[in-house]
C-alpha cells in the first residue's frame, strides 16, 4: 500500500464516513433481527418446546389422563428387550428404505435423461411426470392404491385380460410391503426435477469428445454423467433417505391403520401412532420418536462420511 493510500485513510473525512456506514450496517442488522422476532418465537414455542417435553416424557409413563410418571430408562429398554412388534417394525421400515429409495433414484435418473433431449413437448411430458410428486402421499392416492392393488381391482382386471389370475395385493403378507414399495417409487417426480437441473448443467463438449474417442453410450454414462452428476445423486440420495424413514400415510390407509396383513405393513411411523394415540403410551412413543431421530442421525452423518470417496465436485481441482 503506498504511503499516500495511507494518508488518505487516516483522513478524519474518511474515518468519519467509514463510521456512518459500520452503523448504518450495525442498525440495519438489528432490523433485520426484529423482524425474525415473530419466527424465533414461533421456533421456541411449537418446535423447540415440544422437543424437550417430549424429550422428557420419553423417561415417563404417560396416558394423557394422569401427571407423567417417572420411568428413567424403562422405555428404551422395552424397545429392545420386550416388544418384538417394536424391531419388526423396524425390519419393515429398514427394508421399505432400502428397496424404494434405490429404485425410485434409478426410475428418477432415467427418466431425467429421457427428458433431457430436445424434442418436441418434452414441456408437457416432464409436467405429467412430475404430477405424481404434486399429489404427494396424500390419502387420496393412497386409498386410489388401495382400490388399484385389491382382489377386485383395475391390475387384476388387467391381469385377467391376458388370462393371469392376480393375487389380492394388499392383503397378503407376500405382497403388500410391495405395493407401497411401487406408490413410493411412483412418486418420483421431485428427484427427477432435480436430477434434470444437474444434467443440464454438465457440458455438452464432454460428450462430443468423449464420442470422437470412441465412447459409447454406456461408457459417456459411468464416466462423464456420473461423476459430474454425484453431488445432485447425493443429495437426492439423503433427501428421499430421511423422506422413507418417516413414511406413514400409505401404510396406514392401505393396512386400514393396523400394519397388517401379519404386521407386513407395519411401519415405525405406524406403529409409533398406534402406541401413541391407540394405547395412549406417550411416553413409549416419546422415546420411540427419539430413537427414530437418532438413527436418522446416524445415517445420515453416515452419508456424508461415506460420499467422501464416490462425490465429486467440479471446484475440487481448485484447491
Amino acid at each position: 500500500m503506498s504511503k499516500s493510500s495511507v494518508q488518505l485513510g487516516t483522513k478524519p473525512g474518511v474515518r468519519s464516513t467509514t463510521r456512518r456506514l459500520l452503523k448504518k450496517q450495525g442498525r440495519s442488522g438489528r432490523t433485520g433481527y426484529v423482524f425474525l422476532i415473530p419466527w424465533f418465537v414461533g421456533l421456541a414455542i411449537f418446535t423447540i418446546g415440544p422437543m424437550i417435553y417430549s424429550l422428557y416424557l420419553s423417561f415417563t409413563r404417560y396416558d394423557l389422563l394422569q401427571s407423567p410418571t417417572w420411568i428413567g430408562l424403562q422405555n428404551y429398554r422395552r424397545m429392545f428387550t420386550s416388544d418384538p412388534r417394536y424391531l419388526h417394525s423396524v425390519s419393515v421400515t429398514i427394508k421399505y428404505v432400502f428397496l424404494s429409495v434405490p429404485i425410485m433414484l434409478a426410475l428418477a435418473l432415467g427418466i431425467a435423461m429421457l427428458l433431457n433431449r430436445k424434442r418436441r413437448g418434452v414441456g408437457v411430458y416432464r409436467s405429467l411426470f412430475y404430477l405424481p410428486s404434486l399429489l404427494g402421499s396424500s390419502v387420496a392416492v393412497a386409498l386410489v392404491w388401495r382400490s388399484m392393488f385389491g382382489q377386485n381391482g383395475s391390475l387384476n382386471a388387467a391381469l385377467s385380460v391376458v388370462g393371469i389370475h392376480g393375487a389380492d395385493w394388499i392383503n397378503s403378507p407376500t405382497w403388500a410391503l410391495g405395493t407401497i414399495i411401487v406408490l413410493g417409487c411412483w412418486q418420483f417426480g421431485a428427484p427427477m426435477v432435480i436430477f434434470l437441473a444437474g444434467l443440464k448443467q454438465i457440458p455438452v463438449e464432454l460428450y462430443e469428445a468423449a464420442g470422437v474417442d470412441g465412447a459409447g453410450r454406456w461408457r459417456k454414462f459411468m464416466h462423464i454423467t456420473l461423476p459430474l452428476l454425484s453431488p445432485v445423486i447425493f443429495f437426492n440420495v439423503l433427501l428421499q433417505t430421511i423422506s422413507s424413514f418417516q413414511a406413514f400415510t400409505p401404510a396406514y390407509i392401505i393396512s386400514g391403520g393396523q400394519g397388517g396383513p401379519a404386521d407386513s405393513t407395519l411401519f415405525y411411523t405406524l406403529y409409533l401412532y398406534q402406541k401413541g394415540f391407540n394405547d395412549f403410551q406417550f411416553g413409549y412413543a416419546s422415546a420411540m420418536a427419539w430413537v427414530m431421530l437418532a438413527a436418522v442421525g446416524i445415517i445420515t452423518a453416515a452419508i456424508f462420511r461415506f460420499s467422501r470417496s464416490w462425490v465429486f465436485y467440479g471446484d475440487e481441482g481448485e484447491r
